[in-house]
């Protein structure tokens, strides 16, 4: 059990590192950095909204908990310790799902659940490419 929590969070510190190069490409112009880096928990609440809410499909909801097991495991399609090549594939796996969850749920619905700011929404948009 332990083994998993540790996993999970490192899962989650890699994403969240992915997601702030990401973010320093694709912002909003004009915006401030600092409310772009408030992606990552707002997004969280998004999947958590969406994998918990029984009115989504039912492949919507089995697409963010394969995510999030696919983010847990120990190992990778290509080793973390690769620099840059290793944590590609992990932005390129998150990046792709949000996109299909997005196209698949609608961006309105997703902007109707979006807890955050309009521009961690519109960079959530850019990364996506939605």
């Amino acid at each position: 059990m332990r083994e998993v929590v540790v996993s999970l969070v490192v899962a989650l510190a890699v994403a969240w590192v992915a997601l702030v190069v990401a973010l320093l490409v694709a912002r909003p112009r004009g915006s401030a950095l600092t409310e772009s880096l408030r992606l990552l928990p707002d997004l969280v609440r998004l999947v958590k909204d969406l994998v918990t809410d029984r009115s989504q499909p039912p492949s919507v909801r089995w697409r963010l908990v394969a995510l999030a097991g696919y983010l847990a495991l120990p190992f990778d399609l290509v080793p973390d310790f690769i620099p840059v090549v290793g944590y590609a594939d992990d932005v390129v796996v998150v990046l792709w799902t949000l996109r299909s969850v997005l196209r698949r749920v609608g961006v309105e619905e997703c902007r109707r659940r979006w807890r955050g700011t309009d521009d961690g929404f519109e960079a959530l948009r850019r990364l996506t490419r939605t």
